[in-house]
């Protein structure tokens, strides 16, 4: 997790929530690949830590199954990472800081363990989650976005 709370903070220096991931090969410490918010940086509504770990993990093994797998990430994924986090094949998600406005693996819905899915991999939350969720809030409290009206989204 202090990888992903390192990661986070490159977001920041690009304009975007701290949001920062890794994802683990299968001996669980070897990093395949690392990944920060960069929507704001970019101007793709995709890019989220998450979906930027996985790319550029399934580019280093040169395939799209990631099974064996971890992922570690400062905030519980929105539905579009859960989403993308089933069709990889990750085995296990490990997550910070819980997003109760937009968590999709297990605060407000459980995409990742859905049982009508055909992958299912384990989630561990709440690592560090302080640690994590200071990082969100110093970053809106102090973030201009705020006052413009433009923290309805808070989780990414």
């Amino acid at each position: 997790m202090r990888l992903a709370l390192a990661e986070a903070g490159r977001a920041v220096r690009g304009g975007d929530v701290p949001v920062g991931a890794v994802v683990l090969a299968a001996d669980g410490t070897t990093v395949l690949a690392s990944g920060h918010n960069e929507r704001e940086a970019t101007g793709d509504p995709t890019a989220h830590a998450e979906v930027l770990a996985i790319r550029r993990a399934a580019a280093d093994l040169g395939e799209w199954r990631l099974s064996g797998c971890t992922l570690v990430v400062t905030l519980e994924p929105c539905t579009m990472c859960a989403g993308a986090l089933v069709q990889s094949r990750v085995d296990r998600v490990v997550y910070g800081a819980r997003d109760e406005k937009a968590g999709a693996a297990g605060s407000l819905w459980d995409v990742v363990r859905d049982r009508r899915l055909n992958h299912r991999p384990e989630v561990i939350g709440d690592v560090l989650p302080d640690d994590c969720a200071r990082l969100l809030t110093d970053f809106f409290r102090n973030s201009p976005r705020t006052s413009s009206g433009d923290s309805h989204r808070p989780d990414r």
